[in-house]
């Protein structure tokens, strides 16, 4: 037997357990002694039976006697019924429901350790379907701290630690992946041992210690895949005659801050400079831009492409809707007419609109300016790269909400010569999480709002104040305001007892029929959803009820207030950027959060919301309580699942970065590092599937 044995022919066990094995993902020997604990249990406290406190979890040592099996009245369930004495001469009653195989499995007068919750019932105290295990070398079911392991429906903890166990003395035939002087510089447990105590801890300080090195080595992996993709980006580059050493003009920027009605940040002005240092490099620049809601995205990106035009190249934005398009055409047409009317130039900044709405005249007259290099900003959706657009000097691209846009449709414009790439995003993403999923670019975060802005006010609604809301929002409507209503779900559902988007749209007509309601969801097709959108946004539309198709980055200074249906259903960082649609004018604006949930946890989530605006505090809260797979955007990164590591230890994650790029420096290609190169083969492959 080996790592790569199948668990057919390792286990012992019926045909059904192998079926669900494979459905969780487990095919071999290797893949189960990798399947890790979700927590664990300590019963590892010994406990006398008279010291036991109602509904409390003990684990304690003793003799089974007097097994019987007993069917209930009804015959409907059959119970496995002993008494238990401890040590110390005390007893109770046994009981376990629907088990009748016990009967001829547990041992009878040989001491067992036995855990279990102790319920005091009719005056008698009663352990109800303890674990029972005889006392051995090695304590894996009670007497220890016992793994914990996400289970199936056929498949339980106790049957995984019973086939786990005695598999582990192939631990030692995994190979060490991360390299002896990292092990040694780090304080590292080996993997072999890291693995074994991750499943059955010695004790607690060696379980922090596992689970640390396995933690360690998922990042590093990933890290190392971050820091070779960005490697290769700059080589793949290089040999096409790469858009470079671009000069920063200290006396340049400082005019474009000049023509600003408004001095920009700290952190808009340090964006600024990394960006500007990039294209100053002999290589493609490939950044993300990450700026919550209204920290001023969109200055520095002009900024950039004031530099790029100055300097005779074309540029490009891609943003993934119309709507978001024409805004992006408004909001830099207006920063470069005031720009040029103090700086004028013999060629004035040609900026043009593609969009899969332009008319085949239109169309051809933008593709023929593009082509020709008289347009020096293209502003467009996907039309951008659909075939016959030709840029003969595209310098720089800058994607907006680049996760909206799949890996391949990236690439298409990258293809376009080897022009620099800005990547922007408004959903707040903690710095930690953002190496790990992004860390193939360089990371640049505005982390400040500019100044004078109202802060939005939110508040968590329970059922009995619903109505009161209503009547608020009817009085801010009728003085001329706007109102967004988002709902989880497009059409009702027999499972979740949430609002549907339609079902409100049809209530809300009872509710305000003064009021133009509009409805916006992801089965209406582009034209229509952006005809709503501009409705409402020319203001045909005073309440929008929608999913959460509503458009990132969407501006619209008239609507102030928000109510979202079902808040409990939306992570924070989702709930943080349906806020951020209000609030852009200069009216004080609202954010209602309705939940018919009475659970702490629900509380806790919304409570955050009440209490912070800064969308990255709430994104780390987020993290912690949802874990990475779940927050907004990564799933689309292929990031795959981490079993350990955690992403909220920015020091540790700096120190991985470190140590992948020292490797990646000593050599290119990892042929140094054969296990290493095979285990990042192995997965890049996992996360072009996932």
């Amino acid at each position: 037997m080996n790592l790569n044995t199948p668990l057919s022919e390792a286990l012992s066990t019926k045909k059904e357990y192998i079926l669900a094995l494979k459905e969780m993902g487990l095919y071999t020997v290797s893949d189960l002694l990798l399947y890790f604990p979700r927590g664990y249990e300590d019963l590892s406290q010994f406990k006398k039976i008279w010291e036991a406190k109602d509904g409390e979890i003990i684990t304690t040592k003793g003799f089974l006697h007097g097994i019987k099996l007993v069917s209930t009245k009804n015959r409907r369930m059959k119970l496995v019924r002993a008494m238990f004495y401890d040590d110390h001469g005390s007893e109770c009653e046994v009981v376990w429901f629907n088990q009748p195989h016990l009967i001829r499995m547990l041992p009878m007068d040989k001491e067992v350790i036995v855990a279990g919750k102790v319920q005091y019932q009719y005056g008698k105290l009663i352990l109800q379907s303890p674990t029972v295990e005889t006392i051995k070398e090695v304590q894996i079911h009670a007497g220890a701290t016992v793994p914990i392991y996400p289970q199936h429906e056929v498949i339980t903890s106790k049957w995984l630690r019973e086939k786990i166990y005695p598999l582990l003395f192939l631990t030692k035939e995994f190979e060490e992946v991360l390299l002896e002087e990292i092990i040694k510089e780090e304080g590292l447990m080996p993997k072999s041992e890291a693995i074994r105590e991750v499943h059955f801890p010695s004790n607690t300080k060696k379980l922090k210690a596992a689970q640390d090195r396995l933690g360690y080595e998922e990042l590093f992996l990933l890290q190392l895949n971050a820091v070779k993709a960005k490697e290769e980006w700059k080589e793949s580059r290089s040999s096409e005659s790469p858009v470079g050493g671009v000069p920063l003009d200290p006396e340049f920027v400082k005019d474009f801050f000049s023509t600003l009605p408004f001095t920009p940040t700290g952190a808009q002005k340090v964006t600024i400079y990394e960006i500007l240092k990039d294209l100053e490099c002999p290589f493609p620049m490939m950044r993300l831009l990450e700026g919550d809601v209204g920290s001023g995205k969109t200055v520095v990106a002009v900024m950039a492409l004031l530099q790029m035009v100055k300097n005779g190249y074309q540029t490009a934005i891609m943003a993934p809707t119309e709507v978001l398009a024409r805004q992006h055409l408004v909001s830099i047409s207006k920063f470069m007419e005031v720009f040029e009317k103090k700086f004028p130039s013999k060629n004035p900044i040609n900026i043009q609109l593609l969009v899969g709405s332009l008319k085949a005249k239109e169309k051809r007259t933008v593709l023929d300016g593009i082509k020709s290099g008289q347009v020096d900003i293209a502003i467009g959706t996907h039309a951008l790269i659909q075939e016959g657009v030709e840029f003969p000097n595209l310098g720089l691209i800058v994607i907006d909400e680049q996760h909206r846009f799949g890996v391949k449709q990236r690439e298409v414009l990258v293809q376009q010569g080897s022009p620099h790439v800005l990547n922007m995003t408004a959903t707040p993403i903690p710095r930690t999480l953002a190496l790990v999923a992004y860390g193939d670019q360089d990371l640049s975060v505005i982390n400040e709002m500019p100044p004078g802005r109202l802060p939005i006010t939110t508040k968590i609604v329970p059922p009995e104040h619903r109505e009161t809301v209503y009547r608020f929002i009817e009085g801010k409507v009728e003085k001329g305001e706007q109102v967004y209503v988002i709902c989880p779900l497009i059409d009702d559902s027999d499972v979740l007892e949430v609002k549907s988007v339609k079902k409100e749209y049809e209530q809300l007509h009872d509710v305000f029929p003064k009021f133009k309601i509009g409805l916006l969801h992801g089965k209406l097709k582009s034209a229509e959803k952006e005809a709503v959108m501009q409705k409402f946004k020319d203001g045909e539309v005073q309440i929008l009820v929608s999913t959460s198709v509503i458009e990132v980055g969407i501006d619209v200074p008239n609507a102030t207030m928000m109510l979202i249906e079902g808040a409990d259903r939306f992570g924070l960082s989702q709930l943080h950027q349906f806020r951020g649609r209000v609030g852009r004018g200069s009216v004080q604006s609202y954010c209602f959060l309705y939940t018919d949930s009475s659970s702490d946890l629900t509380f806790t989530r919304l409570k955050a919301m009440v209490d912070h605006t800064d969308g990255f505090k709430l994104a780390e809260i987020d993290l912690k309580l949802r874990g990475p797979g779940e927050v907004y955007g990564v799933r689309q990164s292929g990031l795959p699942d981490l079993k350990i590591a955690n992403l909220l230890d920015g020091i540790l994650l700096d120190r991985v970065r470190k140590a992948a790029e020292v490797i990646v420096e000593k050599s290119p290609d990892l042929k140094k590092y054969p296990v290493l190169a095979n285990m990042l083969q192995k997965l890049r492959k996992k996360m072009e599937e996932s």
